[in-house]
């Protein structure tokens, strides 16, 4: 079954790396790529010309990008009923505490910061995908949708 990854991304070099390491690690994995933050909302949202986007499985998010930052993005992804559940990666060469503190703050499911040799770039890429789409138990897309969702007693 196909595996659809939206990576938020603006470097066109990483973008192709990614989708390089993807290829070898996973062939099931179709890499969706949008290269600023407004362009990911209207993707998750379908707006535009993102009208047939899928919704993604997975969701691999830099945090410095033009238009709209990573951390905006992460910040209404997780305040949107119908998106939050979609796990969320931040995937961005800052080490910074504060943008590790943030992001999980605003509902991050994991921060991985991406290494700056080749190898070490597609070992990550291979171990995402190992965990996030192998080891873990994501959401079944029709039952994450909404109304079909089982009601949760309170």
């Amino acid at each position: 079954m196909e595996i659809a990854i939206l990576l938020v991304e603006d470097s066109p070099g990483d973008v192709r790396l990614t989708q390089e390491a993807f290829r070898e690690a996973n062939m099931d994995v179709r890499l969706h790529v949008a290269v600023d933050g407004v362009a990911a909302m209207a993707f998750l949202r379908r707006e535009g010309d993102y009208h047939h986007a899928p919704r993604p499985d997975m969701i691999l998010l830099d945090l410095n990008l033009p238009k709209m930052d990573g951390r905006e993005v992460l910040a209404a992804i997780k305040a949107d009923a119908s998106l939050k559940m979609i796990p969320t990666v931040i995937l961005t060469t800052s080490d910074a505490e504060a943008d590790i503190f943030r992001s999980y703050e605003l509902q991050a499911n994991c921060y991985l910061s991406k290494p700056v040799e080749l190898e070490a770039f597609e070992s990550l890429v291979s171990r995402i995908n190992e965990f996030w789409l192998t080891t873990v138990k994501l959401p079944q897309r029709q039952k994450a949708v909404g109304s079909d969702l089982p009601a949760i007693a309170g």
